[in-house]
């Protein structure tokens, strides 16, 4: 273990609400993106699309932030997307994890972005900006999302090209997936967006909406809250602009008590 990695030295004892995970992978997306990989304890279990709370020991004591679980419900290993923020007191230092490094990983995992927090529908969208993707790369790879929709589909918007993190994932992995494949093939539909660098699409979620361009683009019929589902996972000002836009179309915020059209998460690591 790298004497600077965050974690050395380690003996600090691990809080009880928590596990302590390996590392078993890292990828650094740019110089403010990177995912990692860490080994699941078996008595760890969550659904897909709700997120939990990681982070390391800083002096004898958890220092922690919500992270949505990137991997599957079924996989053997929890992934996760990060942000890097260079004074940010947790992602400062979860940047530097390397393999064998370790990290906390609570034991109750929560959320809102749930099949269950929504009526039943044909089209469930999933719109996403940054990190925000995180959640929905564990729905599409849930069985039971697809069953429940004909269509599901993943609109990610972020700032360069270089941040569409798992494009190639979702767009040719995924397609050829042994036994995921079959289960995506027409009914999953990625539309990426890019703000600030060139792009076939430069356009952010709410004109993507607003100008119809999203809909006409899949081939779809315009947004309803009669026939589609929507899923939110961005920043705190991405909510802010999505949330009345879809309320003045009819849509009906969900949670783990009452479904609705549209649900959100407003749990999102900025620091």
């Amino acid at each position: 273990m790298d004497a600077n990695s965050p974690t050395a030295p380690a003996a600090s004892k691990v809080p009880p609400a928590f596990f302590e995970q390996k590392v078993t992978w890292v990828h650094h997306w740019t110089e403010k993106l990177f995912s990692f990989r860490c080994t699941r304890d078996p008595h760890f279990r969550f659904v897909a699309g709700q997120f939990v709370m990681i982070g390391l020991m800083v002096e004898g004591k958890p220092l922690v932030r919500a992270y949505s679980v990137v991997s599957a419900p079924w996989e053997e290993e929890i992934e996760f997307l990060s942000i890097k923020v260079q004074n940010g007191p947790l992602t400062s230092r979860l940047q530097h994890v390397q393999v064998g490094d370790s990290v906390l990983i609570g034991r109750k995992p929560t959320g809102t972005l749930l099949t269950e927090n929504l009526l039943p529908g044909k089209t469930l969208f999933c719109f996403a900006t940054g990190t925000g993707l995180a959640p929905f790369m564990s729905l599409i790879r849930e069985p039971e999302v697809f069953e429940k929709y004909d269509r599901v589909v993943v609109q990610h918007t972020v700032r360069e090209v270089a941040e569409l993190a798992y494009r190639d994932f979702i767009t040719k992995d995924l397609p050829e997936h042994e036994l995921l494949g079959e289960m995506v093939a027409g009914k999953l539909l990625y539309y990426p967006s890019v703000t600030r660098e060139p792009f076939p699409v430069q356009l952010r979620s709410t004109a993507l909406i607003e100008s119809g361009k999203l809909c006409a683009d899949l081939g779809l019929p315009a947004l309803s809250p009669e026939t589609d589902r929507v899923m939110m996972c961005g920043s705190e000002a991405f909510n802010a602009d999505m949330i009345p836009l879809l309320e003045a179309r009819g849509f009906v915020e969900g949670n783990n008590s009452n479904p609705g059209s549209f649900v959100v998460e407003k749990a999102f690591v900025t620091k």
